[in-house]
């Protein structure tokens, strides 16, 4: 497999730093001590090749060629061959990863993909785990052409009861998608499994009236995607009570619970579309468009939530469209997963943020909702409105004026969870960041 790095060095080090690397990501050990001639020329990673960043002078992208076989074919595995101990240096920066067909079609994917979340939002109510097999009514059509909303439920601290008719609040205004914050969990003020049954009951209570309205909101449907963490244990006695409940999403965050439980037990095992959050994904250096994008979408992941620019972190308009292009580009047989722009947008960036991603896209606004107080109701109404009324304007067609002050316009009152390349073989597809 075929991994660049971007490393910090001067030009007069960069060949011996570039070919210890390559030993420090395979083998681990002086070269001279390994006697096994297999080990020598098919697993001691090989210098590709070393070229100057576009970026500052003293960083230079480097390109390694890693045994594909010391994966295992298992994504935690793979993590730790392409960066595990040079995450621990601080001169090395992960960009870019080629894996071959073979290995790329063994990572699981999205279960259902962007593809998944129209379907869930144009069907009626998700039946209970024992009536899943009945018919279910339509539901809003018109979520198959345009882009998604999603907000959260929050603060912490509130009790399942609270959060419970905040969700209603939000479902009955017509958002698509009600999350957890992804800081409520299973503390004893809101326990699990005291406040999904209570939350789902409140959107399937608001999915009933609006399927029986007239006008804008009829049939629309809501899901909930509750906070699903802790160790195995408790990820799958959660994993139950979701089931049970018939919800229809989780949100997760892979780098917290692991990226072999995200994988393994809740791609692998869960029939609900998965949305990851990229909680402590900003400390690995590994490139943003790469680690959220890609990666998260391989090990699982239908839609990927990341910080929009202008808000209150510091992503480029550019890093942030790479971050959805490779959420949803071809990558061998798997599905695209959905880019979520979030992290302090508001709500008059609508339709500045659809222009730059497109229809296939679900905009997460909370705090500059809840901001509204009373007038919670008419304000979550108006997000949904606006992207639905967006969803005629032409991708790629901002103003480039407007997205320069944008870029500087950042929100620090809202919170943090919402509105949180090299040449290869043919039988290789990019990873790249």
């Amino acid at each position: 497999m075929s991994v660049r790095y971007r490393l910090q060095c001067s030009a007069d080090a960069i060949d011996a730093r570039a070919r210890a690397l390559a030993v420090e990501q395979s083998i681990e050990m002086p070269i001279d001590a390994v006697r096994d001639e297999r080990v020598r020329t098919e697993i001691v990673g090989e210098v590709v090749t070393i070229e100057p960043s576009e970026q500052l002078g003293d960083r230079f992208d480097v390109v390694l060629a890693l045994a594909v076989e010391t994966t295992g074919d298992e994504p935690g595995q793979m993590l730790n061959v392409v960066f595990g101990n040079s995450s621990l240096q601080p001169d090395v920066e992960l960009v870019d990863l080629g894996l071959p067909a073979a290995t790329l079609a063994k990572l699981p994917g999205p279960r259902f993909g962007i593809d998944g979340w129209r379907t869930a939002l144009s069907t009626a109510d998700r039946a209970p785990a024992a009536d899943r097999g009945a018919p279910r009514a339509a539901g809003d059509a018109r979520a198959a052409r345009r882009p998604l909303t999603c907000t959260a439920l929050k603060p912490q601290g509130l009790d399942p009861e609270a959060l419970a008719e905040l969700a209603y609040v939000f479902a009955r205004a017509g958002i698509d998608v009600i999350k957890d914050d992804h800081g409520i969990a299973d503390q004893a003020c809101a326990p699990f499994a005291q406040r999904v049954p209570l939350v789902q009951r409140a959107i399937e209570r608001a999915n009933r009236e609006k399927r029986d309205a007239t006008g804008a909101l009829s049939g629309h449907r809501s899901i909930y995607a509750p906070t699903i963490s802790g160790g195995p244990r408790r990820l799958e006695a959660q994993l139950a009570i979701a089931r049970a409940e018939g919800v229809g999403a989780l949100l997760c965050c892979p780098m917290i619970v692991g990226v072999p439980a995200f994988a393994e037990l809740l791609r692998g095992e869960s029939d609900m579309l998965l949305l990851a959050h990229p909680a402590l994904a900003g400390h690995v250096r590994i490139a943003a468009p790469l680690l959220l994008g890609r990666l998260f979408r391989l090990f699982g992941a239908d839609a990927t939530i990341f910080p929009n620019w202008g808000g209150r972190f510091a992503n480029s308009r550019a890093q942030c469209l790479a971050i959805a292009d490779c959420a949803r580009e071809p990558l061998g047989p798997h599905r695209p997963a959905l880019p979520v722009p979030a992290g302090g947008i508001r709500l008059e960036r609508v339709e500045q943020v659809v222009r730059a991603y497109g229809p296939d896209t679900m905009l997460l606004i909370g705090g500059d909702l809840l901001r509204a107080g009373d007038a919670l109701a008419e304000r979550a109404a108006e997000f949904a409105r606006r992207v639905a009324g967006a969803a005629r304007i032409e991708p790629g067609s901002i103003d480039t004026a407007e997205d320069t002050v944008e870029d500087t316009a950042v929100d620090r009152d809202d919170d943090t969870d919402d509105d949180t390349d090299d040449d290869t073989d043919d039988n290789v597809e990019r990873i790249h960041g």
